[in-house]
């Protein structure tokens, strides 16, 4: 008889029903008339994501206590299952942003490699030691390496696929080096295995925690690893750059607080203080820099860097707060950040081409929608009240003061008052500048409107739903943050 290891199938459930919509999206981009693909691609996508979500909140509910299974290679506990939610929704508002996205070729393909890469973030943040991290972490990147690419007509789009491709590669090298390190000084694979290993001081155990951090920082878009952000998310298709914005940054500190307090607890003293580091340079470069932009995905991509450093410093602090703290910051930056890619892709569909500050000259007015909601995006990510972006950043820096880093909470306030000038700078383009090339695009135009786009619009007012009711209902949303950071021994 052999010994094989028992299956919580209800636990892998969230990433097999996106493997299982994967599969039928392919199936799609080959048996659906052509008229039709597009439509039954997206309808099984969605249904994959909200599916996925729905199962894993049932995971929630079922699991009050952290639980390792087949092997202790995944676990089962809150914390994923919080996540998984949070991927899900990412992902379902991905797909309404693709739905009219102006693709005629490889539809199919592009949902199947889309829920194939949210499958990959779902078993990702389950991982339970260093082999099945980084199978997670390949398995969405290669996804995402080839979404970025897949728009075979632009030669932007290519380009962000290949830089993506090679420096991404570059990361995951750097993080299995690490885990090599690390298996070489404990004998050991699983997070709770190499904490209770006696290898505390030994310097290849030290590097070995260092190249991990250093590899999960790349897949958090976080300075100074952090290079490959703008021209990505610049070339990229803007669905597959909102995808990616929410729910890489997401799955990769989550799993990034888990690693650190699971497995170096006692190296606690190096790692806090790498992770400020780190916070800190993000805030700097990806504020300094978003100051000279003009593009606006590439302003929102070194405004991504710099939200990478706010949820480091809640990794820095150590503590239950600050893993609270974090889990709830995710939840409405997710929702902010699609939010804006989408009204950057209806004036991309409008325009035809890649969206500048001029370009958004008059939209406010034109497309009152629109405009008001990226008033209220711009808002929440400078962390004004009324808005999720401002209680995350609150309760931020509520954990760093509480673990006696009240320098850091400097620096991000700082940081925050730069970032007022780039945010309010895409708000007085919209408002305060006459349209230019759009309004003459229209004029041109028989009716003189742009089409109707109702996926779009419908992504777009449920990002800003999630944007300001996080603020009104935040206290649903810290308790289930409160019983997902209990799986942690924090």
């Amino acid at each position: 008889m052999i010994d094989t290891p028992t299956v919580d199938w209800l636990s892998l459930s969230p990433s097999l029903a996106l493997l299982g919509a994967s599969g039928l999206c392919l199936l799609a981009a080959v048996l659906s008339p052509r008229i039709a693909r597009r439509t039954v691609s997206a309808v099984l996508a969605g249904a994959g994501f909200v599916t996925a979500g729905v199962v894993a909140a049932f995971v929630f509910d079922r699991s009050p206590d952290a639980q390792q299974m087949i092997a202790e290679s995944l676990t089962r506990d809150r914390l994923a299952a919080l996540a998984q939610i949070t991927l899900a929704g990412a992902g379902a508002l991905a797909v309404l942003v693709s739905w009219d996205g102006g693709r005629r070729a490889h539809v199919g393909e592009y949902y199947a490699l889309l829920t194939a890469a949210g499958a990959g973030m779902l078993f990702f943040v389950q991982a339970g030691n260093l082999m099945t991290l980084f199978l997670g972490l390949e398995w969405f990147s290669i996804a995402l390496y080839v979404l970025c690419a897949l728009d075979t007509n632009r030669d932007a789009s290519l380009e962000a696929g290949l830089k993506y491709l090679i420096v991404g590669s570059f990361g995951s090298a750097i993080l299995l080096f690490g885990a090599a390190l690390t298996y070489g000084a404990t004998g050991e694979l699983g997070f709770n295995a190499i904490r209770d290993a006696e290898a505390a001081g030994e310097p290849m155990f030290v590097a070995g925690l260092a190249m991990i951090l250093a590899g999960m920082a790349f897949k958090a878009s976080a300075a100074p690893f952090h290079m490959w952000t703008p021209d990505v998310y610049e070339g990229a298709p803007t669905p597959v750059t909102a995808f990616m914005s929410a729910a890489t940054k997401a799955a990769a500190l989550v799993v990034t607080l888990r690693v650190l307090v699971t497995a170096f607890p006692e190296q606690s003293e190096i790692w806090t203080v790498a992770v400020a580091v780190i916070a800190i340079a993000s805030l700097v470069i990806g504020n300094l820099a978003a100051l000279a932009q003009k593009g606006v995905k590439r302003l929102l991509a070194y405004s991504s860097v710099s939200h990478a450093g706010f949820m480091l410093i809640a990794v820095a602090a150590n503590s239950a707060l600050g893993g609270r703290a974090l889990l709830y910051y995710l939840i409405p930056y997710g929702a902010m950040s699609i939010g804006a890619f989408a009204v950057v892709a209806a004036r991309e569909r409008e325009l035809g081409r890649a969206v500048t500050l001029a370009d958004m000259g008059g939209l406010g007015w034109e497309r009152p929608f629109y405009g008001a909601a990226m008033w209220v995006f711009m808002l929440g990510f400078a962390g004004f009240p009324l808005t999720g972006g401002f209680l995350g950043k609150f309760y931020v820096f509520s954990a760093a003061y509480d673990a006696g880093w009240w320098w850091l909470v400097v620096v991000g306030v700082v940081a925050t008052a730069v970032s007022i000038y780039y945010y309010l700078g895409v708000v007085r383009a919209m408002y305060m500048r006459p349209g230019g090339a759009a309004g003459e695009l229209r004029v041109a135009a028989a009716g003189g409107s742009p089409p109707p786009d109702p996926a779009l619009a419908v992504a777009v007012g449920a990002s800003l739903v999630v944007t300001v009711g996080s603020f009104f209902f935040v206290s649903p949303l810290i308790d289930l943050a409160r019983d997902a950071i209990e799986s942690l021994p924090l």
